[in-house]
């Protein structure tokens, strides 16, 4: 019996041992940890740079380098240069330059400041492939984008800009801020940069840890994270993530699309990257879907990087990330062809002829019609040569083509450019049918148009949830060109929706202006959690009394403030940043300082039209209106469909005793915002002054149908029928003042007239 328990009289030996050994061992690491843990967890983060990262991480580090965030900036040298600096000239109209060595530099003559050729040396390198540019130092601390750049697959010169002007006093010629380092490139090509703009000083002192995009760039400062491995494994504290700032794994699909973000969209930024933000919105504002930027359905337009137009997504919104189809480190594909999409749909129904009915082999080549990729995902040249896809990953709709001039998958991207739009539009039908699904470009292209009905269209996508946030939000900006009751009340609705893009874009774009009431629906956003919707609320609150505030909202919004204004000092470099401040001392009352800030951001880019218009309205409140007008003039021939500075201008030239102009330019104003109906009452005001009742009477008309309770609309065309002789017709609209405002004398006594001319008329 001894013989046989033996075994198990062992190994409760073992686990008393164990037991005995364990809790001395797990004290000891408690005691290691509050010890030696303490030490480190006093210091700060820091950057510590790629060197130390590389003996754990080594596979990573592999991975990344070679990629394009190895080569995102490089010091110039014969390992990193591409372009051919063997005295080699490039003959352009605009931008004409000679590349050669001088004392082992590299070094390049071409028109610089003044329009005077001149040599400059290249300091760094900024890309790799399919182009390299190169950065040229100038007064300031300033690293300029030379506009000539190397194209790695042709090896050869070309220029940026073909076909355009590019004089050297233009915001875009390579001297001056379109091409900037700092300022426009600096954030997204190095680790750790702080810009340190000096505006009064109009320099640079930028500084960065390293010089491309490193591990720390995403990762966020890695000192904690070195302290914490290198403590014997048993004394390291309990930490989440490592003791890492940026959490890269374990995390939501959204938080991972936005880690990338900041670097990969359009946007301006709201101060540098400190890597502890909560939100996307406290660091940067992403740009909307902008005319320009994108076309109306959402496909990019101009250079956008990605993020904008992969929140559209159906993938965004069923939370597939980057990484999905990205290599993090390499950034390379993680799969070649369909095999990278057949990660999640079913080869069988999506990678085959009856889905996609392309052909792998046409005429007897390889034919990549086939590839998910070339309907879904088309791609379009930026930089000239850089083939880039919308990541917006939408159904090719060549209808939307028809109806909205937008470009699509089939007929646009390099596989049927020589057939029609129409023979695309009918090929898809025999395919998919004639069914189609609502989509938000026609709305958007709607309220640009200002095609009936585009405010209510705008108002319920604004509304709707099932959208993506940058698309309501986007409606909501393009509903701020309209005007009414139901546009206010969409705005003040969208002030508490759970998008920050859309709370922003609302506070942002306010119709509310009087005071009290801008208390009421703004003052609680002070409070929101994401800086970019509470500096907003601030800036919009600025004109508003202290008085009206209780003492909790005055101290909120003073620290709201404080952040705003640093937050657009910070881009002083930018006009908008200019013109933000200049908007928001006019609205402290100090116009001195509000009309400084405008000068600046029109030399900082004279085509940059809001600071000429807000300059032109203080400028009218001095009785300055000669160069008023000359400014609002300015921005209409640079810009004709600007209607709004048609207004002004209108409105400004009647006050300088030139009616028949202002009348000439509220009709153009009218024709462009047709739902605005303060306008069209001005307009028949006008033009009923002038002699032109037919005019008139079409514009009050208009008012009083957009606003059809608003008394001063009705009295306007009730006083025109009286004054033309016809009583019945002014009594209709007196009759409707006296339901609007029973205790009205004015009303009272219009109706009264009325009925008296009447029973006096024959």
């Amino acid at each position: 019996m001894n013989s046989t328990m033996r075994p198990w009289s062992t190994m409760a030996v073992v686990g008393m041992l164990m037991i005995v050994l364990i809790v001395p061992l797990y004290i000891l690491k408690e005691q290691l940890s509050t010890s030696i843990g303490d030490r480190y967890e006093e210091e700060p983060a820091v950057f510590v740079g790629r060197q130390v990262c590389q003996p754990c991480h080594e596979s990573a580090y592999q991975s990344w380098q070679g990629s394009h965030h190895d080569y995102a900036m490089a010091p110039a040298n014969d390992s990193t240069v591409r372009g051919d600096f063997d005295d080699v000239t490039f003959e352009h109209d605009q931008m004409p330059a000679r590349f050669f060595m001088q004392d082992s530099k590299y070094m390049v003559n071409t028109i610089g400041p003044g329009g005077e050729r001149a040599d400059f040396q290249i300091e760094y390198t900024f890309g790799w492939e399919p182009l390299q540019q190169y950065l040229i130092r100038f007064p300031g601390g300033r690293l300029q984008a030379l506009s000539v750049a190397w194209d790695t697959e042709e090896e050869e010169w070309f220029f940026l800009y073909p076909g355009q002007e590019v004089p050297s006093d233009d915001w875009l010629h390579w001297t001056r801020g379109a091409q900037n380092w700092n300022g426009m490139c600096a954030e997204c090509h190095s680790t750790n940069l702080i810009k340190s703009y000096d505006a009064p000083a109009d320099s640079f002192t930028t500084t960065w840890s390293e010089i491309n995009v490193s591990c720390e760039a995403c990762h966020g400062p890695g000192s904690r994270h070195v302290a914490w491995a290198n403590l014997p494994p048993m004394a390291r504290p309990v930490t989440g993530n490592y003791d890492l700032i940026i959490r890269t794994g374990d995390t939501t699909a959204r938080a991972r699309v936005e880690l990338c973000a900041p670097c990969h969209s359009r946007r301006y930024e709201l101060g540098d990257y400190d890597h502890s933000r909560a939100h996307l919105l406290d660091h940067i504002v992403p740009s909307l879907l902008e005319p320009g930027l994108y076309h109306a359905d959402g496909q990019i337009a101009e250079e956008v990087y990605v993020y904008g137009s992969y929140v559209q997504s159906k993938m965004y919104r069923n939370n597939v990330r980057c990484s999905n189809c990205h290599d993090v480190h390499s950034l390379q594909l993680k799969h070649e062809g369909n095999d990278l999409c057949t990660q999640c749909h079913q080869v069988e129904v999506y990678d085959s002829k009856g889905h996609h009915f392309h052909k792998k082999v046409h005429e007897g080549e390889p034919s990549d019609g086939h590839l998910c990729v070339k309907c879904h995902m088309p791609e379009q040249p930026y930089m000239v040569i850089d083939w880039r896809a919308d990541h917006s990953l939408r159904v090719p709709r060549p209808d939307l083509s028809l109806e909205l001039g937008v470009p699509n998958a089939c007929s646009q991207s390099g596989c049927h450019d020589d057939r029609s739009i129409q023979w695309a539009a009918q090929e898809y039908e025999k395919w998919y049918g004639q069914a189609r699904k609502p989509h938000y470009g026609t709305v958007l292209s709607a309220g640009r148009e200002r095609v009936p009905g585009a405010r209510e269209r705008l108002i319920r996508l604004a509304r709707d949830p099932l959208y993506p946030g940058i698309v309501r939000a986007t409606a909501l900006a393009e509903l701020s060109g309209h005007a009414g009751p139901e546009v206010t009340d969409a705005f003040n609705r969208a002030l508490s929706d759970e998008d920050a893009m859309v709370r922003h874009t609302a506070v942002q774009n306010l119709r509310t202006t009087e005071a009290a009431a801008l208390v009421e629906l703004t003052v609680p956003l002070l409070f929101d959690e994401v800086k970019a919707v509470r500096v907003q609320a601030a800036a919009r609150l600025a004109v508003v009394p202290d008085e009206l505030f209780e003492p909790y909202q005055l101290e909120a919004r003073a620290g709201a403030l404080a952040e705003y204004i640093e937050a657009m000092e910070y881009s002083l470099d930018f006009a908008f940043a200019n013109h933000n401040l200049g908007n928001l001392y006019r609205d402290l009352g100090d116009p001195a300082l509000a009309e400084e800030y405008f000068r600046r951001a029109i030399e900082i880019d004279d085509l940059f039209f809001p600071p000429k218009s807000n300059l032109a309205l203080l400028l009218n409140a001095r009785g300055e209106n000669a160069e008023a007008e000359r400014l609002l003039r300015e921005i209409l021939e640079a810009y004709p469909d600007q209607y709004e500075v048609a207004y002004s201008l209108a409105l400004l030239l009647v006050e300088m005793e030139k009616p028949e102009e202002g009348a000439a330019f509220l009709a153009l104003a009218a024709e462009g915002m047709p739902d605005y109906g303060r306008l069209h009452y001005n307009l028949g005001l006008l033009q009923q002054s002038l002699g032109l009742t037919q005019g008139a009477e079409t514009a009050l008309r208009r008012a009083v149908e957009l606003e059809p309770d608003n008394f001063d609309f009705l009295f306007g065309l009730a006083d025109l029928y009286a004054k033309r002789g016809r009583p019945g017709d002014a009594l209709a609209y007196a009759e409707r003042m006296l339901v609007v405002q029973p205790q009205s004398p004015l009303a009272q006594d219009l109706v009264a007239w009325c009925r008296r001319a009447l029973r006096e008329t024959p």
